[in-house]
């Protein structure tokens, strides 16, 4: 490797370190600026971006008292839950059909066979349903511990993500989300590269979107990253959704604008 090319990657992970060492990802810049965006949408809610793209990451976060408060992943817990499925045994690959069982329910794209991309792109629930029974709560434990997601709690009601005890902060959701883009979880290389793979959003010529939604009925998240050739830029958004589903195009709405003022889209 040459000297151009292994500073960016030292200082990586040395950012990745401090962060883990210092709660340095707790800290970052204060955009207050970023209200307006809210506010436009009105909608209470935080947005942590890490910006990797310059020699120096940057941390910017609006209403940082938000960004460390835990609240229900909802389905962005999707992206580690395939990874526990994959780690198991329940899921051998992307071309895997999960029968549907006939039951009519609320979201039409549900209403099928599914793989690992589809449930993952419609956000389909009866599918990580089936995983958490073939992988069990005590496992379901293990896994989180050992990914150190959240507050690691797969107790209470179930689904554990979107009715039970599990709760994760924005701060927690990008820092988890950076090490999955490493393939610095404690999961195979190739299980990694897979989830991230099904997690594309959208792809134009010089970057990729890579992202989740999530929504428990109070609660919306958007997480993910853009893929940059200089590297990555993080965002994890959450939002209350006092309106329902008429709140719900809100996630992209905010964190969209934001992250094109930031020419990160």
């Amino acid at each position: 490797m040459s000297l151009s090319n292994f500073r960016p990657a030292l200082k990586a992970f040395l950012f990745v370190v401090l962060t883990a060492l210092s709660g340095w990802g707790e800290e970052g810049a204060a955009k207050p600026e970023w209200e307006k965006v809210f506010h436009r949408q009105n909608v209470k809610g935080t947005i942590v971006i890490v910006d990797e793209r310059k020699d120096e990451p940057v941390s910017l976060v609006f209403d940082r008292g938000r960004a460390g408060t835990r609240f229900c992943p909802a389905s962005t817990f999707k992206i580690p839950h395939a990874l526990f499925a994959l780690d198991a045994g329940v899921v051998r690959d992307e071309f895997q059909v999960f029968p549907w069982d006939g039951k009519k329910r609320w979201l039409e794209a549900w209403n099928g066979d599914q793989n690992l991309r589809s449930s993952m792109r419609n956000s389909v629930v009866w599918v990580y349903e089936r995983f958490a029974e073939e992988i069990g709560e005590e496992r379901e434990k293990e896994y989180l511990e050992r990914s150190g997601y959240g507050n690691q709690s797969p107790s209470g009601e179930q689904p554990f993500w979107l009715e039970g005890d599990l709760r994760i902060s924005a701060f927690e959701q990008i820092a988890f989300l950076q090490k999955l883009y490493r393939n610095q979880l404690p999961f195979s290389k190739e299980h990694q590269r897979l989830v991230k793979d099904v997690m594309i959003v959208e792809a134009k010529k010089s970057w990729i979107l890579r992202a989740k939604t999530g929504w428990n009925g109070s609660v919306g998240w958007w997480v993910g990253w853009v893929e940059h050739p200089e590297g990555a830029v993080f965002f994890a958004l959450n939002i209350d959704t006092p309106q329902r589903m008429e709140d719900l195009p809100k996630r992209e709405g905010i964190a969209r604008e934001i992250l094109e003022s930031l020419s990160a889209l």
